[in-house]
């Protein structure tokens, strides 16, 4: 009479992925967007700063924070379920 238990293996997967992915989205952006501040602010200020759009390098920030926290999921549910089995 109970309801059968499915598998949440593959649900787990995509929810850490999902929630590492948009902290690694986020992380990044900050990252770069302190970076961006402590480049216009400096005494000196380099060719990068004045080359590249800070909405490119906030993109790119972003970007690098999305595959990061996307495969550092993917590596520990993998680790994960090595464990399990």
């Amino acid at each position: 009479m109970g309801r059968k238990s499915k598998s949440l293996k593959p649900h787990r997967l995509y929810f850490y992925v999902f929630c590492c992915s948009v902290m690694g989205v986020v992380l990044g952006a900050t990252a770069s967007q302190a970076e961006i501040n402590e480049c216009m602010t400096s005494s000196a200020v380099d060719n990068s700063c004045l080359t590249k759009s800070p909405v490119v390098k906030k993109l790119e920030g972003m970007g690098m924070g999305f595959f990061a926290g996307a495969g550092a999921a993917i590596g520990s549910t993998w680790k994960f379920w090595l464990k399990e089995e």
